[in-house]
């Protein structure tokens, strides 16, 4: 992260870190524990370029990389990503081993019955990665409809939901990260990746001599957001708080020209 992020960060925490204070209680079991233990768990897959991703030098990057920096700044507590599979994500928010997730994690009416949602920080969408030109000029689900398509998608994501509710007679390959995905559509064993569009893009750059393309815009629109247990209103107004604040004052978009405007960074991701 470069030294205008950090600097806005460390104003961030001096602003904002009172709203903080007096916050360990029975009502805010969450923030109780990052306070005492000086640590915020933020779960991610790290396989989500550009929100999330390891690099080859074993460093971990992307826009939520940044932002969950950002915020442990704000919080003035160290930050510690937990590494998961996308589909144990929710799972490890509900049984506390980790305080939140910021994993490219939709914001959608059935997922807000089981967890809060703070945010959204992205808006993104669905899209396709493939080698055909036909799918890459899909504009919506009623495209793919009388299509027999071989699609790979993630297991436990709103792709998929998306896929079972809008594209029933395509056949869906389930896989538990995106690379495997990605890997498929290079090595033509699938006619197209659906995933979220950043996602696609970022790919659709990195293997265009592949002929690799997606979509040129997201057949959906979806808010991304932070997701917390309901048990915690006190974070959840903290950490609105914060992403606010983040937003307002530029930050945000910061991020979002140094990771999607250029992808040069692409070529240190192993």
């Amino acid at each position: 992260m470069n030294q205008a992020l950090r600097n806005w960060g460390r104003c961030l925490a001096v602003f904002l870190i009172v709203a903080g204070l007096g916050a360990a209680a029975a009502d805010a079991p969450v923030l109780s524990r990052i306070v005492k233990s000086n640590v915020m768990r933020v779960g991610m897959t790290l396989d989500q370029p550009p929100l999330n991703a390891m690099d080859k030098y074993g460093e971990m990057a992307g826009l939520e990389v940044d932002l969950a920096r950002l915020l442990a700044m704000a919080f003035d507590v160290e930050l510690e990503i937990v590494e998961l599979p996308f589909a144990n994500l929710f799972p490890a928010l509900k049984k506390g081993e980790v305080d939140m997730v910021m994993s490219g994690v939709g914001i959608t009416a059935e997922r807000a019955l089981d967890v809060t949602f703070v945010g959204p920080y992205l808006l993104s969408g669905k899209a396709l990665l493939t080698k055909s030109e036909e799918l890459a000029g899909v504009v919506d689900a009623e495209d793919l409809a009388d299509e027999e398509v071989k699609l790979a998608v993630l297991e436990n994501s709103t792709s998929l939901a998306y896929a079972k509710k809008r594209i029933p007679d395509a056949e869906l390959v389930v896989v538990p990260e995106y690379a495997g995905a990605i890997e498929m559509v290079r090595n033509d064993e699938v006619d197209a990746m659906l995933a979220d569009m950043p996602i696609c893009l970022l790919a659709a750059n990195r293997y265009e001599d592949e002929g690799l393309k997606t979509l040129e815009q997201p057949m959906t629109i979806e808010p991304v957001g932070v997701a917390i247990v309901d048990a915690d209103p006190k974070l959840r107004n903290l950490l609105q708080s914060y992403l606010s604040t983040i937003q307002d004052h530029g930050m945000l978009e910061l991020l979002k020209e140094k990771w999607f405007e250029d992808s040069s960074w692409a070529d240190d991701l192993k």
